[in-house]
């Protein structure tokens, strides 16, 4: 075959590729029920600043660290509201182009973040495996000598919006899954694609709880609550309503305790961690979350790493003593077994 056209089949073959990468990156945002939708909204939960949602918790606490808004929330908040609307100026040709060509010309990964973010959600919702060679080919593409940076940063908002850590399990095919951060187990009353984002919401709720003294007032919360964006009388495209999933929801699966607030009248209703919150995480993951998002370190908040090491401390008491108690049953049953061969002998 002649080398003109070689060349030309070439240069078809790889015209026909690229129209389907782009066609299988719109097939996978089109089956995401409102991805690129839900990571806005992600981004609106901490009012496009991550640094809000503690803030907001610790506004009457002396703990909060002096200059919260490290590095980290600083990027992941330009990140979070930049990106998206430079991806909504460069792709739709909104009024905003001249402000997208701005955030593109400061960081031109951000919309490869918003593209993961959005690929990520996808396939946890499809129940798909995530690979390292998906994610260059449909996504990062042009970008793959950057594609270490922008994979943490979509780890840091999958993590810092929906609670969720994204693991590599199989470092020989570079596959990943994402995890929950609490290690929540929710059972079979909300499908499991549901999971992921009302664990976000269940563990910024446990948080609040943590910073009021292991009890928050209800107004309390839906001020912290109302600071990301969610509203108790507003239906959330995510949560749903939220003033169901946190005070019936999760209620009825244990994770919370929704009360009456003692001689409060007229009746006024408090926040209180469930018993299966207490078992499945502890006030020490709840404390590193929100040193995360501050950009800081546990021991920045000494009173409640106080509270938290103590936690820590009783639990471990408690299963060094139901590992003694069930070795000193066996122990026990082994005797007994013991005795019972040797009698019949």
């Amino acid at each position: 075959m002649p080398r003109g056209q070689k060349s030309k089949l070439r240069a078809r073959e790889k015209r026909r590729q690229a129209r389907s990468e782009a066609q299988d990156l719109e097939r996978a945002q089109a089956t995401a029920p409102a991805a690129g939708e839900s990571f806005s909204t992600a981004c609106a939960l901490s009012g496009g600043h991550p640094e809000n949602f503690p803030a907001a918790a610790t506004a009457s606490s002396p703990q909060a660290p002096k200059g919260a808004s490290g590095s980290t929330s600083a990027s992941v908040a330009v990140s979070c509201t930049d990106s998206d609307e430079g991806a909504k100026s460069e792709d739709e040709g909104s009024p905003n182009s001249s402000s997208g060509t701005e955030v593109s010309r400061r960081d031109p990964l951000n919309k490869k973040v918003v593209l993961l973010v959005q690929f990520l959600l996808q396939k946890y919702q499809n129940k798909e495996p995530i690979t390292k060679a998906d994610m260059l080919k449909l996504v990062i593409k042009k970008y793959r000598c950057h594609f270490n940076e922008i994979l943490k940063r979509a780890s840091e908002h999958m993590e810092l919006a929906f609670g969720v850590d994204l693991k590599e399990v199989d470092p020989i095919r570079h596959c990943y899954a994402l995890v929950s951060k609490l290690d929540l187990t929710f059972d079979g009353t909300m499908r499991e694609e549901e999971n992921m984002p009302k664990t976000g919401l269940l563990m910024i709720v446990l948080g609040v709880i943590f910073m009021k003294d292991n009890c928050a007032a209800e107004e309390e919360v839906w001020e912290v609550l109302n600071m990301m964006g969610v509203y108790a009388n507003r239906k959330h495209f995510i949560y749903g309503d939220p003033r169901k999933v946190i005070t019936e929801d999760l209620v009825q699966l244990r994770y919370l305790e929704y009360r009456q607030a003692p001689d409060s009248f007229p009746p006024r209703y408090e926040f209180l961690w469930g018993p299966r919150a207490h078992a499945e995480t502890s006030k020490m993951r709840v404390l590193e979350f929100l040193a995360k998002v501050h950009d800081t370190v546990p021991t920045a908040f000494p009173a409640w790493y106080e509270e938290a090491l103590k936690d820590e401390e009783e639990r471990a008491q408690t299963r060094a003593a139901a590992r003694a108690q069930t070795a000193a049953l066996v122990r026990a049953r082994a005797r007994a077994l013991a005795g019972g061969v040797s009698h019949t002998k």
